[in-house]
């Protein structure tokens, strides 16, 4: 008679509380330089632009396109290593990679090569993300999950505000080059602590009653996630929303500057502040809701989402019409945070939606949809439309290119309704 399957206990092998704290403590840390490097250049936009006469559509190559190539290439194989390998050693080659060609952006001297350096950054931030996702549900139980990968979702506004902080102060102070230099040199130092604290835990040891089994090829994984149609649903949702959430972090702060004047370094202390009280904010509501009401109704992941996107639009068509600065930067602390409520929300299902020896594949899928449309396409999309609105609106055409990426709000709410009809029927 064969041996029963290898069931995994759900308290057995369970981490203590505090070490699983800190590891997402360090996980926060390593994703708010993924964003700090991600982000920065956005700021250090206006010295750049004056030093090469870039084009805005040069510049949103620059900011999305560039980066998304080798990030969302690279990004489902490294998820089908990290479901095989040791996922923190994964990470932190990724992070001392993507930290090094940081560094080297400020030794640009011209499109091509920050262009190439730009992709650099990607090669190395496309192992960032999708292990960490399945990491983290390896350290807290499924009813605490949303939480979790909402708090790890932190670094996005907290890696978002230090890079507009830290870059504004830096070229105002020193000069462009010697921003990219500096959170270089940091993320590569980060890299031991990661390396050297961080355990790799046993797959699917908090998911009560998993067989363990061999972990899955690629051609597997796909045959599971094209059997559960709310996958999809969530991923071009996320997208969407992408699009208009990327192309805002790239070119608000030129909007600030442009058409209202501010320093530099006042941009970055406002937009600054914006993104980082209404992004935590966001974050960490969208995911306490989830985890509350979708023990309920596996729907919430989805609804929560489409209700938080659809009341992003006015808040930012107000804001972005107002005549001053102010009242601009008081009305957008609130779409801020509405734009990341999907976070906890939609990783946490993904999670749900495959066995946890599929986890990191599924979140590289997830993630390949993501920053292949909302990446690589949002900074272009507004950038070529301030280009295309310039001879009508001269210096205001950034605006009404902002005005226009709206649109992809309500693309991104109608995807969420629609899939969270099926979220129930698809919960692994």
């Amino acid at each position: 008679m064969s041996a029963p399957p290898d069931r995994v206990a759900d308290s057995a092998s369970a981490p203590s509380r505090a070490y699983s704290v800190y590891v997402l403590v360090v996980m926060l840390l390593v994703y708010t330089f993924n964003f700090i490097d991600r982000i920065i250049l956005g700021v250090l936009v206006p010295p750049i632009k004056a030093e090469f006469a870039f084009s805005d559509q040069q510049l949103g190559l620059l900011g999305g396109t560039a980066f998304a190539i080798f990030y969302t290439a690279l990004g489902v194989p490294i998820g089908w290593l990290a479901d095989r390998f040791n996922r923190v050693w994964i990470m932190t080659a990724a992070l001392a990679l993507w930290s090094a060609f940081t560094a080297l952006c400020g030794t640009a001297q011209s499109f091509a090569h920050l262009f190439m350096a730009r992709l650099g950054v990607g090669v190395g931030e496309a192992g960032g993300v999708a292990p960490a996702y399945s990491l983290i549900a390896d350290y807290f139980k499924p009813k605490a999950r949303a939480r979790a990968l909402g708090v790890y979702s932190f670094g996005i506004p907290i890696g978002s505000a230090m890079g507009l902080f830290f870059g504004g102060y830096v070229v105002t102070h020193v000069s462009w080059r010697a921003a990219f230099v500096i959170v270089g040199l940091a993320g590569l130092a980060l890299a031991p602590l990661l390396a050297f604290t961080v355990r790799e835990p046993t797959r699917g040891r908090l998911d009560p009653g998993i067989v363990k089994v061999a972990s899955p090829d690629f051609a597997q994984v796909l045959r599971v996630l094209m059997r559960k149609p709310s996958f999809w649903g969530l991923a071009f949702a996320a997208a969407s929303s992408s699009i208009v959430g990327y192309g805002f972090f790239f070119w608000l702060p030129s909007f600030f500057v442009r058409s209202y004047h501010l320093s530099l370094w006042e941009m970055s202390v406002y937009f600054g502040g914006i993104t980082l009280v209404g992004g935590v904010a966001g974050i960490w509501f969208g995911g306490v809701l989830a985890d509350r009401l979708g023990a309920v109704r596996k729907s919430a992941f989805a609804l929560i989402p489409a209700v938080a996107l659809a009341l992003c639009i006015p808040f930012y068509v107000f804001g972005t019409l107002s005549s001053g600065a102010s009242w601009t930067i008081a009305i957008y602390v609130i779409p801020a945070a509405l734009s990341l409520v999907w976070l906890g929300p939609v990783i946490s299902a993904v999670q749900h939606l495959v066995p946890p020896n599929m986890r990191a594949v599924a979140s590289a899928i997830f993630l390949f949809i993501n920053n292949l449309i909302g990446l690589g396409l949002g900074s272009l999309i507004i950038g070529a439309l301030s280009d295309a609105f310039a001879a009508r609106f001269g210096t205001e055409s950034l605006r009404y290119a902002i005005l226009a990426g709206t649109g992809f709000y309500v693309l991104s709410a109608t995807l969420f309704a629609l899939s969270s009809r099926r979220l129930e029927r698809d919960w692994e």
